[in-house]
């Protein structure tokens, strides 16, 4: 001993030996590598995304015929009510084609009434006269006739007899057709009833006209926007004004395309506006787009709300969270575990018998932070948790709980 305290440089080669051989002991036994447990726990999917509060009516009005504008009955962020004015445009002009056509309207009608009450009565008396004077001119005929037998008066006399008999069977024929036209279903009749109708038609249109210069909300709502001022020109289609209807008002969000499989109608969700974090509210998915934005490759969904807050706003910013799916007993591991996971083939290391183990599974929900193992790993398995280094199947590791 005493030799070994006299020889200083034997002393640290002794050191130097032990402590090689205690990293050579330390390296035979791998290196540290954090892991955890797989276990059996509720594990909830969630699908957490931004959107905004959808209008489920908004109405844009516009105008249906030109004009000048003379009044606008309401401002943006303003409550109508159906009926309300809400933008008028100058009717002096329609108001006198109304006018016009009221006029011929009763001047048509008035010409169907004569001819039902005095035009048949007229008709009917000139036949009566037209055939009393048949009746005369072919008696007299019948007489000039006897007295040109005699030879008592010339030829000529009796030529102009014949004539007054046709003349006189003419007007009666004409007299029975004027007879005829001004019955309710004669040709008169039934030119003066078109008459009618024609300037009816033209009073309505003029009316219709006349009202569309009045625009009104046809239905409750709010005005979201106004783009008119009194003393503007107006042409038909032009958008003066859009209005939020009344109605129950709706969450829209578009997930990522690969949440699709698990959102479905009926799901229940939690949302908050941006504005008012603290106050969380119940929603439900009532649609699902039917197609995928191309641009973005999400899904439009949208979400009622069956009691909405009073302070919802069109266009609000609202934060979703809706629950997808829910395990009661699922298989979990840490996320962070499982190496490859948005392909089709994940995998990770498992550690058995101070070695590692490749493990091909097959995965199901995802929750925040966890996910769920439903083929290629027991319970109890200790996995692998990644930290930068790099490992291979069959390593020895020592195991180090987190």
């Amino acid at each position: 001993m005493r030799t070994l305290f006299r020889r200083p440089g034997l002393w640290i080669l002794i050191v130097l030996l032990v402590a090689s051989a205690l990293v050579m002991a330390v390296r035979a036994r791998g290196p540290k590598v954090k892991v955890a447990v797989a276990t059996r726990k509720a594990l909830e999917q969630r699908v957490v995304a931004s959107g905004r509060v959808r209008v489920p009516t908004r109405v844009q009005v516009a105008a249906q015929v030109p004009g000048l504008v003379v009044a606008v009955g309401a401002i943006e962020g303003q409550r109508v009510k159906a009926g309300d004015l809400l933008v008028q445009i100058d009717d002096a002009e329609a108001r006198a084609a109304v006018s016009q056509a009221k006029a011929a309207v009763d001047q048509a009608s008035a010409r169907v009434e004569q001819l039902r009450r005095v035009g048949a009565i007229v008709a009917t008396e000139a036949l009566r006269q037209a055939e009393t004077n048949l009746e005369r001119a072919e008696v007299e005929l019948a007489r000039v006739q006897e007295l040109s037998a005699s030879g008592a008066i010339a030829q000529a006399e009796l030529d102009n007899a014949r004539q007054r008999v046709e003349l006189a069977r003419a007007q009666k024929v004409a007299a029975e057709a004027q007879r005829i036209a001004s019955t309710p279903m004669g040709a008169d009749s039934r030119v003066a009833l078109t008459a009618l109708l024609q300037a009816q038609a033209q009073h309505v249109g003029a009316t219709v006209r006349l009202e569309q210069t009045r625009i009104v909300a046809r239905q409750d709502g709010v005005v979201l926007t106004r783009s008119v001022e009194p003393g503007d020109v107006v042409q038909p289609a032009r958008t003066l004004m859009v209005l939020a209807a009344d109605g129950s008002p709706q969450l829209v969000f578009q997930p990522d395309e690969r949440n699709l499989a698990w959102i479905a109608l009926g799901q229940k969700a939690r949302a908050s506006a941006d504005a008012y974090p603290q106050q969380v509210f119940d929603a439900e998915v009532s649609y699902i787009a039917p197609s995928i934005d191309p641009q973005r490759g999400s899904v439009e969904v949208r979400l009622s709300v069956p009691s909405a807050p009073a302070f919802l706003l069109p266009d609000m910013t609202v934060s979703v969270d809706l629950l997808v799916a829910r395990r009661e007993s699922a298989l979990v591991v840490p996320s962070d575990a499982v190496r490859d996971a948005a392909t089709p083939a994940p995998w990770l290391f498992a550690v058995e018998g101070e070695r590692l183990v490749r493990k091909d599974v097959k995965l199901g929900i995802r929750g925040e932070g966890a996910v769920e193992v439903v083929e290629g790993l027991d319970e109890g398995s200790v996995v692998v948790l990644p930290d930068g280094r790099i490992h291979a199947p069959g390593q020895r590791v020592r195991a180090e709980r987190e």
